[in-house]
């Protein structure tokens, strides 16, 4: 028999935003393997046996799916969003490298998925009209001092910022530090955006600025956009302009 191994990125949430290919290759599965919230967002018009675990074994959850695959499986190993992006595909790829040789050489794929990102800047307009970067406020894989520089490049560089993972029940004075440290950079003025839970039935969207930014409001399943010092609000929508005057 032999298997293989997809890494499957579902969307930001409803069905709509799963794609076809992704939805295919659920329902070709044998086994589907991920955090608890994202297994039990698969279809279930798949009828793959289910592996579902905590959020912090993501080292351990990838080798289960490359030791499934290599014994003939075919697995779906889902994400959020989309797996490349904070996601499960940079975990299966660090089991593949410190694990079996063998594994290497398995039929391995990453089927992409829309990413929070996209889903929030629609909701408002087009926020990442120009340069952007993304980063995310968890400091649980990285130390918050390497945080903390790379929102200084940001704000130095004057890139639109999209922030993951901002702040959950129990981390809260990062995102603080976080928006304390953007204020004296961009400017309590500068525009930005609060899109929690979107695309489900409890999405909640603020068009706001930095100095308003309510962080109570903002929780793990918050996407903040910050924006440049060309990103401009029209009424309820948010641009950054693809031009620069100075350019022309």
């Amino acid at each position: 028999m032999s298997g293989w191994l997809r890494v499957v990125g579902l969307g930001p949430g409803p069905d709509k935003w799963l794609t076809p290919e992704a939805h295919d290759v659920l329902h070709a599965a044998t086994d589907i393997v991920g955090y608890i919230p994202y297994v039990e967002r698969v279809p279930a018009t798949a009828r793959a046996k289910r592996h579902a675990s905590d959020n912090r074994v993501e080292l351990e959850r990838a080798q289960q799916a490359l030791q499934a695959a290599a014994c003939g499986a075919r697995v779906a190993v889902v994400s959020g969003g989309d797996a490349g992006v904070f996601g499960m595909a940079a975990a299966l790829f660090e089991a593949m490298e410190k694990g079996d040789a063998a594994w290497r050489v398995l039929d391995v794929a990453v089927v992409p998925g829309m990413t929070a990102l996209l889903a929030a800047a629609a909701r408002v307009g087009a926020p990442l009209g120009h340069d952007f970067c993304v980063i995310s406020l968890s400091d649980q894989r990285k130390p918050w001092s390497v945080i903390q520089l790379r929102l200084k490049a940001a704000c130095e560089g004057d890139f639109v910022l999209a922030v993951y993972n901002p702040a959950s029940s129990t981390r809260r004075e990062q995102l603080e530090a976080a928006l304390a440290q953007l204020r004296v950079a961009r400017g309590a003025d500068t525009v930005a955006v609060a899109a929690t839970s979107v695309g489900c039935k409890d999405e909640r969207v603020m068009v706001t600025t930095l100095g308003a930014l309510d962080a109570a409001q903002v929780n793990m399943r918050t996407l903040l956009i910050i924006g440049s010092t060309k990103t401009r609000a029209v009424g309820r929508f948010v641009y950054t302009p693809r031009t620069y005057a100075e350019a022309l």
